[in-house]
């Protein structure tokens, strides 16, 4: 990326309820240096978004993350609701 951007864009992708609840298959986010950041500024995107990130599981480029946890420029963050079983 030119110029060297600390912070740079990061999509954040929806599975499941988080998707509903969106209405988008993924977003893409920028300035955010922490996952927690970045499920901020989806939450803020989508009115109800917040109720389910609150319980949901986050993968960082397909592994378990924390919200604390930095946030790579071009990572990938998915936010995974619980889902019912049967």
């Amino acid at each position: 990326m030119p110029g060297g951007s600390e912070e740079a864009s990061v999509t954040v992708r929806y599975w499941a309820g988080a998707r509903a609840a969106a209405g988008v298959e993924s977003d893409v986010v920028d300035g955010c240096s922490t996952v927690a950041e970045a499920v901020a500024a989806v939450d803020a995107l989508h009115p109800g978004l917040a109720a389910v990130t609150a319980v949901s599981t986050l993968l960082l480029d397909g592994r378990t993350t924390h919200r604390d946890h930095d946030l790579p420029p071009g990572s990938v963050l998915e936010v995974l609701p619980p889902f019912a079983g049967g």
